[in-house]
Parts: C-alpha cells; sequence; structure tokens
C-alpha cells in the first residue's frame, strides 16, 4: 500500500512542474512593497493575460462552433470544475438565463462539492472522478450534449472525471487549463491551454488563471449564443426583462434596432408579452405579435432570418 507521504510526495513533485505553481523569487519582498507598487505589479500581471487567450483562437473557436452545433440540436452546455474553476462556470451559466432568455437547464454550471462548494471548501471534492460521473449522471447527460471540463493546472481529478465520463457517453468534450500539455487537454476533444504562467502569489490560480478562464468563458458562452440567433447585431434581443434597469434595457433595445417612437414600442412590446425579439420583428417586419411568433418559431429564433420571412410573407 502506498504511504500518505508517498502520496504527497508525488502530488508535490506534479506540483512542481506546472508554470501556475511557479515560485517567482522577483515578488519575495511583495509584502514589503508599497499597496500602490503591489497593485502597479498585479496590473501588469493581468496585462499580459489576454495575449495568452489570444494564442488560443483558433482552438477556441473550433470549440464554440461545436457547441453551437450541438446546441442547436437541443443539447446543453455544461461546465464542470473545482473551486475557483467551478465557482466560474457556475457564475457563467448563472449569467445565460438573465442575458439569453435561455432555459436555466440550457446551460448548467456543475461544482465538485456540489452548491455549498460556492462559498466554502468541500475536502476532497475535487480529488474524485466518480464524483464528477455522479453529478453528470444526476443531470441526465446525453450525446448532445457539451461539457466543458475547467482547471487551471489541468490535473484536477474532477475536471478530467467530467470529461472523460462525457466523453464515453459521445457528448462533446471540451479541456480549459492554463498549463501546456495537461492532462485535461488530452482527455478532450477540443484541448485549450491559456499559459499565462507563474501567479503573483505562488499558486494561487484565481489570479492570473482565473482571469484568463473568466475571458475564455465569456466567449464560449457568448459566442454560441450568437451563433444560436441570441443577438441581432450587437443587441441582446434575448434580454429577459426580469427587473426595472432590463426593462428599460429592453425598450432601449427595441428603439436601437428600429428607430421606432416611445408609444410604439410600448405597443409592439404590449403585443408581444413584452418578448423583444418579437417586438422588433412586428415593428421592422410590419406583422402582428401572433404572426412574429411564428415566424421566429420557424427561423429557429434568429430574427433576420425571420424578417426575411416577414419580407415575402
Amino acid at each position: 500500500m502506498t504511504s500518505p507521504t508517498a502520496d504527497h510526495t508525488g502530488l508535490r513533485a506534479e506540483l512542481d512542474a506546472l508554470t501556475t505553481e511557479a515560485f517567482r523569487p522577483e515578488f519575495a519582498d511583495i509584502d514589503r512593497r508599497s499597496t500602490l507598487d503591489i497593485a502597479r505589479t498585479m496590473n501588469g500581471e493581468d496585462a499580459t493575460v489576454p495575449a495568452a487567450v489570444a494564442a488560443q483562437l483558433p482552438r477556441i473557436a473550433a470549440a464554440i462552433d461545436a457547441t453551437a452545433e450541438r446546441m442547436a440540436r437541443g443539447g446543453r452546455l455544461i461546465y464542470a470544475g473545482a473551486g475557483t474553476a467551478g465557482r466560474l462556470g457556475a457564475l457563467d451559466a448563472s449569467e445565460c438565463p438573465p442575458t439569453f432568455n435561455t432555459d436555466p437547464g440550457e446551460v448548467l454550471g456543475l461544482i465538485a462539492g456540489g452548491p455549498p462548494a460556492m462559498v466554502t471548501a468541500v475536502e476532497g471534492a475535487e480529488d474524485s472522478r466518480a464524483l464528477a460521473a455522479e453529478d453528470l449522471t444526476a443531470i441526465r447527460l446525453t450525446g448532445r450534449d457539451t461539457v466543458v471540463g475547467i482547471s487551471a493546472s489541468g490535473r484536477t481529478p474532477y475536471a478530467i472525471g467530467a470529461v472523460e465520463h462525457a466523453r464515453a457517453l459521445g457528448a462533446l468534450t471540451i479541456g480549459l487549463s492554463c498549463n501546456a500539455g495537461s492532462a485535461l487537454a488530452k482527455a478532450a476533444e477540443h484541448g485549450i491551454e491559456v499559459v499565462v504562467g507563474p501567479e503573483l502569489l505562488t499558486g494561487s490560480t484565481r489570479l492570473k488563471a482565473g482571469t484568463a478562464q473568466k475571458l475564455v468563458l465569456n466567449m464560449l458562452s457568448t459566442i454560441t449564443m450568437i451563433r444560436l440567433g441570441k443577438t441581432y447585431g450587437n443587441l441582446m434581443v434575448d434580454v429577459r426583462a426580469t427587473n426595472d434597469k432590463l426593462r428599460a434595457r429592453s425598450r432601449r433595445i427595441v428603439a436601437l434596432a428600429t428607430g421606432a417612437a416611445e408609444p410604439e414600442i410600448e405597443a409592439a412590446l404590449a403585443a408581444t408579452n413584452g418578448e423583444v425579439k418579437n417586438a422588433i420583428l412586428t415593428l421592422l417586419g410590419k406583422v402582428d405579435g401572433p404572426t412574429a411568433a411564428l415566424l421566429l418559431e420557424k427561423s429557429h429564433g434568429h430574427l433576420r432570418d425571420a424578417l426575411e420571412a416577414a419580407g415575402n410573407h
């Protein structure tokens, strides 16, 4: 039997080989610097992240196209990670319903240890491949779905287990990490490795690595939704108006898309139960509310296609 000490020795050697865990001797005196100097140093480190993301853009684009194709056929987008990575996935998933009017079950975030892990570390949860398989089984993963394993190190068993289980079921798999040659990228169909280098605080991957993951997740969800017709130009025409700010934004979006006067906008929204995309179609396509709904259903929610159909209606 392998002793716990031997296990830790092996894991320590594994961590020593990761760029995200590397020690930066030039920052050994960081706690003795002025606050402004530390802030400038952190800002300088953060400024290197977009270039690291840019190096992976072809891989990111390929993953997005594959994801959009699955989602267009009714598949879901599912993020799986532990700690910071899991929280970032859950954050991105939670923002899709209000932004793109997706069903809460369309984009999901799984975190090792479940919902309590959003605010409190759950001991040992990230070390279990089996737990990831259980979590995916619980949400009835199918081959139409896309699973994105997220791990800064690229070695987190929970993220790798999620990708391996998903791939075995025929689901699309994406591995997002911040180390080159990661086990996570190797396990996934689409490996995205944003190498941001060592952190200001040794091993604190909620910093540059977390920022890089957030940028990539922004792209994955946003561009996928653009491909699915959730926008009209750069307007969020599928926004769900759940509060006063979003209701005001809805009216502004209709105004920007149509140039209509306030009374026309109010009438259009009233005729379409507040659905921004439908309201725009009634104004630009000169159709009534029920016809707008029918045209959008036939065009699978793509407003440009529905407008073209309205012109021939």
